[in-house]
């Protein structure tokens, strides 16, 4: 059961409908040592335009609860629902950016983007389908970049791509898998502030895993807690009460800043700090097996994640017309 921590002087109330729900739900693995539960009974609401920060040890199962909300993997029991309707599978109103980018590197910036469009809006016109990359890879910022491939950007413009694609068709729900991780700390407070930007302009639903406190503290509404695995389950829930547009310096000044950063440090590394079980070890890579599997093939990960089932049709398609394609396809 969700705990919240009370902040005094709050400036912000949330005014939102919920239209996210996970509901008591448990993910068991079956591996060769047994029934292994990621999670447990895990309860959450999440608002109409929250951005939400989700924060754990590795193996708390923070990826595959994220998992579950973009479709890819599926609760053992409990159910989780986008406006009332049981996510059953991806869509392209669920989106998610990954740490990695995953970026076709045959196809330059502006295509990998067009990618997604083409395919999630199959009757728009070709000049409708470029408006709206053009439009989504300004807004990150890569307009002169666009004809670049990715081995040709940085580490920072591939993730920019990979947010510009993914708003390129409009979701409802951002899903973000510490998508700033591998970034150096001025990339990353340059994306987190365009991030913000981009939330506000677009009143998308963010939900967002990551292992910085600080990021979380400014990005987020809220901060989701994980308990350990096995069986992890939402330890408490933290709002952030930090008005909206906001300052990086003024936060950082303000003393419930370090009031939330400490509370959020202690839960993390006093009440559950990281478990050092060797079995921890055996198990884990049979547990993300199921992600393995999707990262293993090019086209099923990236194409899962542009739209869904529908573009990933569309990209089988494309290989079996061309004969060059299929020697880049990657086999499972």
């Amino acid at each position: 059961m969700q705990s919240l921590m009370n902040t005094e002087n709050k400036t912000i109330t949330l005014e939102k409908t919920a239209f996210l729900t996970i509901d008591q739900v448990s993910k068991v693995y079956t591996t060769s040592n047994g029934d292994y539960t990621v999670l447990d009974d895990v309860n959450l609401t999440v608002k109409e335009g929250e951005f939400v920060c989700v924060i754990g040890h590795s193996g708390c199962g923070k990826s595959t609860l994220l998992n579950m909300i973009s479709g890819f993997n599926q609760p053992t029991t409990g159910t989780v629902k986008l406006k009332d309707k049981i996510i059953a599978e991806p869509g392209p109103d669920r989106m998610m950016v990954f740490q990695n980018y995953c970026l076709l590197p045959w196809k330059t910036a502006f295509e990998n983007v067009y990618l997604a469009v083409s395919a999630v809006y199959p009757h728009k016109n070709k000049q409708e389908k470029l408006a709206l990359v053009e439009e989504h890879l300004a807004m990150v910022g890569l307009t002169e970049a666009a004809k670049k491939k990715p081995n040709q950007l940085s580490g920072g413009m591939k993730q920019r791509v990979a947010i510009a694609r993914a708003l390129a068709i409009c979701p409802e729900v951002l899903i973000l898998d510490e998508p700033f991780g591998a970034l150096d700390a001025i990339t990353k407070e340059e994306l987190q502030e365009e991030l913000l930007q981009i939330w506000r302009n677009h009143r998308l639903t963010v939900m967002m895993i990551t292992h910085d406190i600080d990021e979380a503290l400014f990005l987020a509404d809220r901060l989701v807690m994980m308990t350990n695995g096995p069986s992890a389950k939402i330890g408490e829930v933290l709002d952030i009460p930090f008005s909206r547009p906001r300052n990086r310096a003024q936060i950082t000044e303000d003393p419930r800043y370090y009031e939330l950063r400490n509370y959020a440090l202690d839960f993390l590394f006093n009440r559950f700090a990281h478990s050092e079980d060797p079995t921890d070890d055996i198990i884990e890579p049979e547990i993300q097996n199921n992600k393995l599997k999707i990262a293993g093939i090019v086209g099923g990960l990236i194409v899962a994640a542009i739209a869904g089932f529908t573009l990933f049709q569309s990209f089988n398609g494309n290989n079996e017309q061309s004969p060059k394609n299929n020697t880049q396809q990657i086999s499972n």
